[in-house]
């Protein structure tokens, strides 16, 4: 079988100048457009419903919208019996008498599920959630990533070396931007679903970075001739095989819960299908890249020497 050799360090400036425009594009729309946020983020009375039997939540959004509910939003917790719809405020009504008619506007979303339906329905609770409460959940989730971030440099500084970590934490970084710039620039509704895609973003480019990494790290140490940038490349040859097989199997798993899974979970596998594709292209582009701009050399990854005190004591 011939070793694949295809020269990716060759492009390395043009893709370099490609991923800055891409992020300096998504930083733009984010501060001028801003993310079309979802109700999870904002206002909105926030009905908690529980079924005797399953319920298929595609379903549950038809009635709802045929009742005249357009904007509701249905997802599952805890169990597939266990629904939380989600419904926009009146503008017209102030917040105070929002939260008086949650209570009202439970019992008639429980009342219509009940309505033609064989399973017993028990309204859990109704509640009116301030648009405080969307930011406190915003807050947190970006303050979660920056957590996340801030480990994941330590941990690869030390599994490998610290300008491993900057390359991982510029990737990453450089992921989230694109992916929070796409759903801005197209107006898709950024939900928990898709924050918590964002999380899972992390992780999944994260794996496929240190895989890039370890191979890097362990043909500096074996590779006897060859400049970093040929030894990055060689890197990179040897591991493609796998990022494609990786990425391209995940991708049949996410556009299967794109196309099936319906509205509730349009969002996070959109998310994840772009970060999929740009993580796979960061780790080789990216992280790969930092690690050369910070001339990375053999010395900076070889294996301590351990002394042996009984050669002291030889003449």
């Amino acid at each position: 079988m011939t070793k694949m050799n295809f020269n990716f360090m060759g492009y390395r400036r043009i893709t370099a100048l490609m991923s800055s425009i891409f992020v300096l594009i998504s930083i733009i729309s984010l501060f001028a457009r801003g993310l079309d946020l979802g109700l999870d983020f904002t206002s909105g009375t926030s009905v908690r419903l529980s079924f005797a039997q399953s319920v298929n939540i595609n379903d549950i959004s038809s009635k709802l919208s045929a009742a005249g509910y357009d904007d509701a939003v249905v997802v599952s917790f805890g169990s597939d019996r266990d629904i939380r719809v989600i419904l926009g405020v009146d503008e017209s009504i102030d917040q105070e008498d929002q939260a008086s008619q949650a209570v009202e506007v439970g019992e008639k979303i429980a009342a219509l599920m009940q309505s033609g339906s064989q399973s017993e329905v028990v309204l859990l609770g109704s509640d009116y959630v301030s648009a405080k409460v969307g930011t406190e959940l915003a807050e947190q989730g970006g303050l979660g990533m920056l957590v996340a971030l801030a480990i994941i440099t330590v941990y690869i500084a030390i599994r490998f070396q610290f300008k491993f970590s900057v390359g991982a934490v510029v990737a990453l970084g450089h992921d989230l931007i694109i992916t929070l710039g796409i759903f801005s620039l197209t107006g898709m509704e950024f939900n928990l679903n898709t924050l918590a895609a964002m999380l899972a973003i992390i992780g999944y480019s994260l794996n496929d970075t240190i895989v890039v990494s370890d191979r890097i790290r362990e043909n500096f140490r074996r590779m006897r001739k060859g400049s970093p940038l040929e030894m990055v490349n060689a890197s990179l040859n040897q591991t493609f095989s796998r990022t494609i097989v990786t990425s391209f199997t995940t991708l049949l798993v996410l556009f299967s819960i794109l196309f099936v899974g319906g509205d509730s979970t349009e969002g996070f596998a959109i998310a994840l299908i772009i970060g999929v594709l740009i993580g796979t292209y960061s780790s080789i582009y990216v992280a790969s890249n930092v690690i050369l701009l910070m001339n990375v050399t053999r010395e900076d990854l070889m294996l301590p020497i351990k002394e042996d005190p009984e050669l002291d004591d030889i003449p």
